[in-house]
Formats: structure tokens, C-alpha cells, sequence
């Protein structure tokens, strides 16, 4: 019996590769659709947009975050995480110069820092930065998040 193996690329300009299904790809194709879903989100996330966030993640997605546990459903997801979070933060920005994506054309894992500013009860601000982690995988030909994990990056101590 023949076992099936799913290649995954990392994202580099140029190369044409052939995913798992034999498809024509570049690595910059994946570089375009992740980019393309991080830009909607941090303009979801800093309009505080979540009927607008909702599309971009899958029905059944699983995730977590700076908030939440562990969250299954969209429902969820946004009561639990973004309602808690995106309130109170401003200046939300993906770090797209630092994105780093491996998949195929069938699956996308994106790994990106971010950044964004905190608001304490007193109105004092404070940097906040972090990392994500999304599966986008296509679903009725749009991207969408089947995964989610974002995550405040560790303190630095000197």
C-alpha cells in the first residue's frame, strides 16, 4: 500500500511548487492569501468589527487566546476572546515583514508576531506585544481560520 504524504513550503519568493494534489502554487500565492486574511483582521479587530471578524473564521473552529481557554465555535470564540480583548486594546498591527507561512494549498499555517496597546483601569497605555498562530484552510472558495492561537509574547528579563 502507497502512503500518501502531504508536502508543506515555507513561504519564499519565487519558486513554483506542487502541493499535495498536484496544484501549480508560487510560495509567493501563499504568502498573497495569508497576507490578504491579516490585513481584514487587524482592520476587524481595530474597528472592534466582530460581525465583520465572523467570515473569517470557520464555523467549527478551535482556538485560544491572551483571554480564552480553549474555545470551539465562532460563537464562542468571539464571546469568549475578542469581546473580552479587542474593547481594550488600540493600535492592533500584524508584523506582515516578520510572517512566516507554510502549507499547501489544501491547509496554510501562518505564524506572525503582533503588536498592539493596552489600556489599564486608569487610562495609563502599555505596550503589547504577541504572536499568532492560524490553520487557514479554504472553505466555499474563501480563506478561512480553522485555528486559531494568539498569544502575549514572554517578558524579557535583563
Amino acid at each position: 500500500m502507497a502512503a500518501t504524504f502531504v508536502r508543506w513550503f515555507r513561504c519564499a519568493r519565487g519558486r513554483v511548487l506542487r502541493g499535495s494534489l498536484g496544484r501549480r502554487m508560487t510560495t509567493a500565492t501563499l504568502s498573497e492569501i495569508a497576507r490578504t486574511f491579516l490585513i481584514e483582521m487587524q482592520a476587524c479587530v481595530r474597528a472592534v468589527d466582530f460581525e465583520r471578524a465572523r467570515p473569517l473564521f470557520a464555523e467549527d473552529v478551535i482556538a485560544f487566546g491572551t483571554f480564552a481557554a480553549v474555545v470551539v465555535g465562532r460563537d464562542g470564540l468571539e464571546r469568549e476572546q475578542w469581546r473580552n480583548i479587542w474593547p481594550a486594546i488600540g493600535d492592533f498591527t500584524f508584523r506582515l515583514d516578520e510572517l512566516h507561512c507554510l502549507g499547501t494549498l489544501e491547509a496554510l499555517c501562518v505564524v506572525v508576531p503582533w503588536d498592539s496597546t493596552g489600556r489599564r483601569a486608569d487610562g495609563e497605555t502599555f505596550s503589547r506585544p504577541g504572536r499568532a498562530t492560524l490553520l487557514l484552510v479554504p472553505r466555499n472558495k474563501r480563506w478561512v481560520a480553522a485555528h486559531s492561537h494568539f498569544s502575549l509574547a514572554p517578558a524579557r528579563t535583563s
